[in-house]
């Protein structure tokens, strides 16, 4: 299987005459110039120099959420730009992201022939209410009628919602889950929502009108959805903001980023939650007092059972008193483990009683 490689490129705000309230794509992005074809060319020249293996799908990705609203002129020369290393083999497609009120049967035509074989919409929520209420400038209705005929023209469709908008609940979240599975989606990325300077929501923040969610209130509400994800089949691609020198955490000289579930590894607290609350589900079968446990788990699993910085191990000894000992198992299916009870506490209590007997 070939290792897959993105060269992003990002677009900010350029064809958005929207302002959503989160939203400040060049605070963002780090990004203040516009992009021009020259700069598309030494970007995929800069990534292609750095890629060390041969056997790789390469794919350009232009970011930024609007690129259908971009001048049409500008969008040819920005994605003509990566032809002629499509042509030469050195580019296998082209991704963009963009708005659902920005999609329709001619655009959709012309992507296809500049080679764009995956196209991800900005939803961020299917509630009316919200959209509105963050200014998205696009209701439910165009989601669905974008997804629709990305789907039929023969597009990779993808998703990107958000958590903690302005009055969006959990269950407002996994309705929109729910709501897009059925839109069917090959991919999805999940963004709590930060709070960015030069936008309207740190207004709203620091008029304490809007609160936003604590990392473990975005770990929670992710984990659920993400299991609707898994459990449709559809992947999650990224859960959380890339960290960048703008998007770190709100302490840092220069970040951009006020307040909001800011993390640096925020996708392994998110599978390590998952993996913890399972293998308790597990320990909590067996009809005993569990001493200690044997947790066998595909290398490429062990980290997030473990837990960012050993919480998980730490969590099951403070909360259930149970030792965890992990022992990688490569004949164990990549997402699975196994869990063998070492030690129960009747097995002290039989011990103790033997050693009582023996001194009689």
């Amino acid at each position: 299987m070939k290792k897959e490689y993105i060269i992003p490129i990002f677009v900010p705000h350029l064809g958005c005459p929207h302002t959503c309230t989160f939203c400040n794509q060049k605070e963002i992005s780090g990004q203040t110039k516009q992009v021009t074809a020259k700069d598309v060319k030494e970007t995929i020249d800069y990534y292609l120099k750095n890629f060390k293996d041969n056997s790789k799908y390469v794919e350009v990705a232009f970011f930024g959420g609007s690129f259908t609203g971009i001048e049409e002129k500008v969008q040819n020369e920005l994605l003509e730009a990566v032809q002629e290393y499509i042509e030469n083999g050195k580019v296998n497609s082209i991704r963009i992201s963009t708005r659902p009120d920005y999609i329709n049967k001619d655009i959709l035509k012309r992507l296809k022939k500049y080679h764009v074989k995956t196209i991800e919409l900005g939803v961020q929520s299917t509630n009316n209410y919200i959209l509105a209420k963050c200014q998205r400038g696009h209701t439910f209705e165009d989601v669905k009628k974008a997804s629709k005929l990305i789907r039929w023209n023969g597009f990779i469709l993808g998703h990107q919602m958000m958590i903690g908008l302005p009055e969006s609940t959990k269950l407002d979240e996994i309705n929109t889950a729910k709501e897009l599975i059925k839109l069917k989606p090959k991919i999805v990325r999940i963004y709590p929502v930060l709070v960015v300077k030069n936008t309207r929501l740190v207004e709203e923040y620091e008029k304490g009108e809007y609160i936003p969610l604590t990392i473990e209130q975005a770990v929670e509400r992710s984990k659920e959805i993400m299991r609707l994800f898994n459990r449709a089949k559809i992947e999650v691609i990224r859960i959380g903001l890339q960290n960048t020198q703008e998007i770190t955490d709100p302490s840092i000289e220069n970040s951009q980023v006020v307040a909001g579930p800011y993390h640096p590894a925020f996708r392994q607290l998110v599978e390590s939650s998952m993996w913890y609350d399972e293998i308790v589900r597990k320990i909590k079968q067996y009809n005993v007092k569990v001493m200690q446990v044997t947790i066998k788990a595909n290398p490429e699993n062990v980290n997030n059972i473990i837990g960012h910085k050993k919480e998980n191990i730490l969590k099951l000894k403070e909360i259930y008193d149970v030792d965890v000992r992990i022992k990688p198992d490569e004949s164990i299916k990549n997402g699975k483990f196994e869990i063998e009870i070492d030690k129960t506490y009747e097995d002290i209590l039989e011990e103790l009683k033997e050693k009582s007997q023996n001194r009689k």
